[in-house]
């Protein structure tokens, strides 16, 4: 499956490693136009053809007021918005549930449900005459989640809901809202959120019955299919 040529696609939260070969996979598809939005200072992927238009978003995402701010300026450049992909997230304190203090908890829920809320909301304004919208959400969220990042299993189990209220009444302009629940991946999350060594994570694979990760590269094929015709 491949986006539609002249797609225009923002994704938020692209710095990661799924979001990186989310562009790249893209990138090797049909023209485009791809925003890349980042809130720290990575460089981004250069394109390999003179067709697809990748649009560096510097902008850090907290509230209202600046997810629409990311939408607009990507909508004002591309003339548009076909697609939106909500990447962004993290884990404020790893401290168990029992230490974490209110601000902490309160940071983990905005980032990780909050904002995507946001951006949604602002990208199915633009897309008068449908769209697709992806938003992530974890498998460990369904089973309690950690102590450790108790505040993002809660965000992203309402991550859940969120896709389903969205995804109804979306439906009636043909913006097909869907979510993803990952499991353990490999795309440098548990390393920069929670500190994980390697052989953290090889303990953590050895519990998965097929003895290994998923991949950033699985996640953005995943992707690109739902931004596709084929999903609909």
């Amino acid at each position: 499956p491949q986006v539609e040529k002249n797609s225009k696609v923002l994704i938020a939260g692209a710095s990661g490693g799924i979001g990186n070969a989310l562009v790249k996979l893209l990138m090797e598809g049909p023209d485009s136009i791809i925003g890349f939005h980042r809130s720290t200072s990575e460089n981004i992927p250069k394109s390999n053809s003179s067709n697809h238009k990748l649009i560096d978003l510097k902008l850090t995402l907290s509230n209202d007021e600046q997810c629409n701010a990311l939408v607009d300026n990507f909508t004002n450049i591309s003339d548009g918005l076909d697609g939106l992909v909500v990447l962004c997230g993290g884990i404020n304190s790893s401290d168990h549930w029992e230490n974490i203090n209110e601000d902490d908890w309160n940071e983990d829920i905005n980032l990780n449900l909050s904002v995507p809320f946001f951006l949604a909301r602002s990208a199915m304004e633009k897309m008068k005459t449908g769209g697709h919208i992806v938003l992530v959400g974890t498998e460990s969220a369904i089973h309690g989640g950690s102590p450790t990042s108790l505040a993002y299993g809660v965000a992203k189990r309402g991550v859940e809901c969120l896709v389903q209220g969205l995804a109804r009444d979306g439906s009636k302009n043909n913006i097909l809202v869907n979510g993803i629940r990952l499991g353990l991946i490999r795309s440098g999350f548990h390393e920069r959120w929670q500190g994980k060594t390697e052989n953290d994570l090889i303990e953590r694979e050895n519990l998965v019955l097929l003895k290994r990760s998923g991949t950033p590269e699985e996640v953005a094929a995943m992707v690109i299919y739902l931004l596709s015709g084929w999903s609909e």
